[in-house]
């Protein structure tokens, strides 16, 4: 009985996965096909996610995420930001700009951890909840290039702020979040600002992993 409950679990999360690529949904069908189970199987999972609010069927019948999953999302933002905030205080104080946390929601970056430096005379104010475009600033495009494989450093200018640059790369290996870590300031920026934003989001992904 314990094997067959986490073989119902295991293939739970699969189906939350699937849908959680931004695709616009799918029929039972398609995920009977795309998971390889039967779609007696399919149906007794949607039942009992779509009871828990974890998916929803729209007046299709494609299968969407439901709300439900807002909450765990919300339980899971502070658990990140307490986990990004060593390396962050680390990365803003080597390089001298605030250094930040961006996860992808959607087509927008949403900052949920933000560090200013301590030894300064001028940084950039970012409030954390800031939200922007994935297609712009080092941040969104860092993720960007996470969806394409990519595990190298993305640098911008004024694109998100008149007069700001930004380095950000991508927090890799871990399949569950999608999410950069960065730094933005007025000043120029060392040509070892690059290396160390890498260097702070694989420490971020070996706290997390």
């Amino acid at each position: 009985m314990a094997a067959e409950s986490a073989q119902t679990l295991e293939r739970g999360l699969r189906l939350l996965r699937l849908l959680a690529d931004g695709k616009d949904g799918r029929t039972p069908t398609e995920l009977s096909a795309e998971l390889s189970l039967s779609r007696p199987v399919v149906y007794r999972l949607l039942t009992t996610l779509m009871n828990e609010g974890f998916v929803r069927r729209d007046a299709d019948g494609r299968v969407h995420l439901g709300f439900g999953v807002l909450v765990l999302a919300q339980a899971v933002q502070p658990l990140l930001r307490a986990a990004a905030m060593p390396a962050l205080r680390r990365l803003a104080e080597e390089v001298g700009a605030t250094a930040h946390l961006t996860v992808a929601e959607g087509d927008d970056g949403l900052a949920v951890a933000v560090v200013e430096p301590s030894w300064t005379d001028m940084h950039v104010a970012y409030r954390e909840g800031s939200r922007h475009p994935l297609a712009k600033g080092a941040a969104g495009r860092a993720i960007l290039g996470l969806r394409e494989g990519r595990d190298d450093y993305f640098v911008t200018e004024g694109q998100l702020q008149e007069g700001a640059r930004g380095v950000a790369a991508p927090v890799t290996g871990l399949p569950w979040l999608e999410a950069s870590v960065g730094v933005v300031t007025f000043g120029p920026l060392e040509v070892s600002a690059g290396p160390r934003v890498v260097a702070a989001a694989a420490e971020l992904a070996a706290a997390l992993g």
